[in-house]
């Protein structure tokens, strides 16, 4: 079933054009309004004797102040405002199987971040403080699917970290689960085939992070069974295939975790509290937390009016980028399989130092100052086009950030390409990032977003 959703675009429901034309229309149809108010005329919000800002119920999530020490490359000490949201929410999908297909309920959904409004989302995408209903809304949609879903009908599981650098310590829920009964469709939700939803990756800011993040998890190796032949599927998708089934890696897993373990046992990050409103490098005025050279990111108050969600009206932080990201993967054939350049990757809010991350992974202001410059960001940026297997513009979370957005690619190496790396990189097959990506917090969000945008058509 998963298969058959994963090489069709043929929808019973909807076809791809009909789903690309429904966002365009709901983005005209749905009124939003998002407008930047100064940071202590946010509703229900107030800052403490720290500068911290956070909600009057004590829920939801907060901006806190944090002072960073490692000895982890150039830069061992600073200082940054921080999303702490400790309370793991959902981001669940609910499937279906019509016709011997499996089809994925997605929804179209506005975040006041989102770069360009509508975005497709997953069936659940929901805090703990939404659904338990401290914001005096209405509960969300289809929530009772996943709060009482049977064993038998969990597809995926898992807890996975959001943005290491912009979260402290942040996970949420990503679970699929599959049922049997009659789905009541509402407005706002379409089924799609889990190959749509692959195209639709194809297009800038169209499928959201949550999305991105929860189909990362689908390890296609795990379905081969339901394969009846490789047809439907393109060169490159038979050697994905390949990738995410064979034993013959260029290293054995069993060094893979030697070589990470070591990694998090040499590096020391040491996080501590730290009030925002003493930081010398950042700045509290009327309108921002930001910094004088305007670098990385600032935090604004916004006032949001969004008429098709649980709470129509709302004041609410958001952390706005100050430069738009990269993240890119170089994979390279070797012994005939294909191999991801993975990088081991320290961010301040991670969970355990170090997490696996794509080959590059970086703002692009960095790419031009030489004391910060990323290993191997010049290969990509000049990569021939035959080289470019993928190239879009994708959006962070727009519940969380102002249209913040990164250049995901993904690059084939030539011939030429060393495959002697520095010791934090490494090559690993697809078997061996998916054997990682079946535990928590082994793989960044922007892995696993790359990850998901492969297309086996």
């Amino acid at each position: 079933m998963i298969i058959r959703s994963l090489l069709t675009e043929d929808n019973t429901f909807n076809n791809t054009e009909d789903i690309i034309q429904w966002i365009k229309q709901r983005n005209k149809d749905i009124e939003i309004c998002v407008e930047k108010i100064p940071l202590k005329s946010m509703d229900k919000w107030i800052f403490d004797e720290d500068g911290c800002l956070r909600h009057k119920s004590g829920k939801f999530y907060s901006i806190k102040g944090i002072d960073v020490n490692t000895d982890y490359e150039k830069i061992v000490h600073w200082q940054q405002p921080i999303i702490s949201q400790p309370e793991v929410g959902f981001l669940g999908i609910l499937t279906k199987e019509f016709d011997g297909v499996l089809y994925f309920l997605m929804q179209a959904k506005i975040e006041p971040g989102n770069i360009n409004g509508v975005q497709i989302s997953p069936t659940l995408q929901a805090t703990k403080s939404n659904y338990n209903r401290v914001h005096d809304g209405k509960s969300p949609n289809y929530l009772e699917y996943f709060v009482n879903a049977k064993p038998q009908e969990i597809i995926l599981d898992q807890l996975q970290s959001e943005q290491g650098a912009r979260f402290l310590r942040k996970r949420n829920r990503n679970i699929i689960i599959k049922v049997n009964e009659n789905v009541k469709l509402l407005p706002d939700f379409k089924w799609m085939t889990l190959g749509q939803i692959k195209t639709l990756m194809n297009y800038d800011n169209m499928v959201n992070m949550d999305t991105r993040t929860v189909l990362s998890g689908l390890k296609i190796s795990d379905f081969v069974s339901q394969l009846d032949n490789t047809e439907k599927m393109s060169c490159f998708g038979r050697d994905l295939l390949l990738s995410s089934l064979t034993d013959h890696s260029i290293f054995r897993t069993a060094k893979h975790l030697s070589w990470l373990t070591g990694l998090k046992s040499k590096y020391d990050l040491i996080v501590e509290p730290f009030p925002i409103n003493k930081m010398k490098d950042w700045k509290i005025s009327e309108y921002e937390i930001s910094r004088p050279d305007e670098k990385y990111f600032k935090v604004i108050g916004v006032n949001v009016k969004i008429a098709n969600r649980e709470v129509t009206t709302w004041c609410q932080p958001l952390l706005q980028p100050m430069q738009q990201g990269l993240c890119a993967y170089i994979i390279k054939k070797i012994n005939g399989v294909y191999h991801f350049l993975v990088q081991a990757k320290m961010e301040c809010g991670n969970f355990d130092v170090l997490e696996l991350a794509p080959t590059v992974q970086c703002l692009t202001g960095n790419v031009y100052a030489s004391e910060l410059k990323p290993l191997f960001v010049d290969y990509v940026l000049n990569a021939k086009p035959n080289q470019i297997i993928h190239d879009t513009l994708q959006s962070e979370e727009g519940g969380r950030f102002y249209k913040e957005q990164n250049r995901n690619l993904i690059i084939e190496a030539d011939d030429n390409f060393s495959l002697d790396l520095p010791p934090r990189y490494t090559w690993m097959t697809l078997r061996q990032i998916y054997k990682f990506l079946r535990f928590n917090n082994y793989l960044n969000i922007q892995s696993r977003s790359l990850l998901s945008i492969l297309n086996y058509m």
